[in-house]
């Protein structure tokens, strides 16, 4: 279907193909790939289905088209982040081995979630999922930090809340439950931790709020890296987010509600499979995650309202949704009740489907508008990092700020000669225009 879309005409395809083989020859060598990777044979390598450099293969746009029609490989929302993750070995390109990989992860993560079993004493209601569990015989240990006591056990997060389990002798106790829900105001946060919760080692992460008397630490130990923690901070955060936005936007109807559910369930499963798929180097969790990736960018909220446009008029039109694929892809009777609210969403008859492509439209306009724009931000920080690194200080920036504000304020008397037919007065316009775009950068720097 991608292809389809990318090529609707033989012209087209021809075209294509002529463009691929000038770029191979121009290449003679495969896409540079990180240190980590240099350092492993690719015949023993993970990403070596991604590095398949030959045959049919897509692009960007035709990866989030297929996401508007059907979000089960990738959402609309944030496509564009996860495609460039999955293809930065392969020139930006998705070939079917990558892709047909990918799928056959998230088949098997969503089987192994499925299997997971209920913390102890917890009764999970009819649209709670288990999204990752550790502390298990199968995986790694976890540790729960209280003063000068540690204690080993499973922790379980579903979208509703945090479970830990101590160990026992035979089995576990009573799971603690903590809420992420935004009736409190929580954080989680990094935290550095060890025996005897002295500080000494960076693998852990606390949970905070005004109705616990101390935080609740949580060690995730691993020999080398903090990758464990940090997904589970992500994860963590990312449930949090999701209960932030449903009450700062007031989405209140139950089909909405369990749609921006179901997104962001689809979207941890998708960050599970591609970790499983890319062991060697390990993608990071935000370019996967829906909220805790906008959370990052400076003006999110254009996309999150669009976003919200967008679960109104879907509900309404788009029979393949993200709660009717979560549905159709658990084959518990669990989710049945929360897919009710579906049913009493009639899809209005006559309704063209041009009505959904400019919906996805305008939702990634904001998304590239927005991308555009943290880029541009972070290119400015690497210029001031660089510019560090040189030895040009904090108080050169200042400086720097404060030349370019009178520079600016100086030129700005200029633009009444820019109206004119004199080349002055359009050489004073054009560096006005360029003085308040570096102004601009700085600001967004500082």
């Amino acid at each position: 279907m991608m292809l389809a879309w990318e090529m609707p005409s033989s012209t087209e395809e021809e075209a294509a193909s002529e463009r691929a083989g000038k770029e191979r020859e121009e290449k003679k060598r495969l896409v540079k790939v990180s240190q980590e990777h240099d350092e492993v044979s690719l015949f023993y390598s993970d990403i070596m289905l991604l590095l398949v450099d030959h045959g049919p293969d897509v692009g960007e746009d035709a990866f989030v088209w297929l996401a508007s029609l059907c979000p089960l490989v990738s959402d609309v929302v944030n496509g564009r982040f996860m495609f460039e993750t999955l293809t930065a070995s392969t020139g930006y390109r998705l070939h079917f081995p990558g892709y047909d990989k990918f799928l056959k992860e998230i088949d098997q993560c969503i089987r192994h979630l499925q299997k997971q079993e209920a913390p102890k004493g917890v009764e999970l209601g009819d649209d709670e999922f288990i999204l990752h569990v550790e502390g298990t015989l199968s995986s790694q240990r976890v540790v729960r930090h209280v003063g000068g006591m540690s204690w080993p056990g499973r922790v379980t997060l579903t979208n509703y809340a945090l479970y830990f389990e101590v160990s026992g002798v035979l089995s576990y106790e009573d799971a603690i439950k903590i809420n992420l829900l935004e009736d409190t105001e929580h954080t989680v946060r990094p935290a550095a931790m060890g025996p005897w919760g002295a500080p000494l080692f960076d693998k852990a992460m606390t949970y905070e709020s005004p109705e616990l008397s101390e935080g609740v630490i949580l060690e995730f130990p691993e020999i080398t890296s903090s990758t464990r923690r940090d997904q589970w901070l992500a994860l963590t955060k990312e449930i949090i987010l999701m209960h932030r936005f449903l009450h700062k936007f007031k989405v209140q109807r139950p089909a909405h509600v369990w749609e921006v559910h179901s997104k962001m369930i689809l979207s941890i499963i998708r960050l599970h499979a591609a970790r499983e798929m890319l062991r060697i180097s390990p993608p990071l969790p935000t370019k996967f995650l829906i909220f805790s990736l906008f959370d990052e960018f400076p003006k999110d909220d254009i996309v999150l309202e669009e976003f919200v446009e967008s679960l109104k008029k879907d509900a309404l039109r788009q029979l393949c949704n993200a709660s009717s694929i979560l549905k159709t892809l658990n084959t518990t009777s669990s989710l049945e009740s929360a897919s009710e609210p579906r049913r009493e969403i009639k899809v209005q008859e006559g309704m063209s489907s041009g009505g959904h492509e400019a919906d996805y439209s305008v939702l990634d306009t904001a998304i590239s508008q927005v991308r555009q724009e943290a880029e541009e931000v972070e290119i400015a920080k690497a210029t001031v990092e660089e510019l560090k690194d040189e030895g040009i200080g904090d108080s050169a920036l200042v400086l720097m700020g404060s030349y370019f504000r009178g520079a600016a304020k100086t030129t700005s008397r200029a633009i009444p000669l820019a109206q004119g037919d004199n080349d002055m007065g359009k050489t004073c316009h054009y560096l006005h225009c360029l003085l308040c775009t570096d102004l601009d950068h700085l600001q967004a720097v500082a």
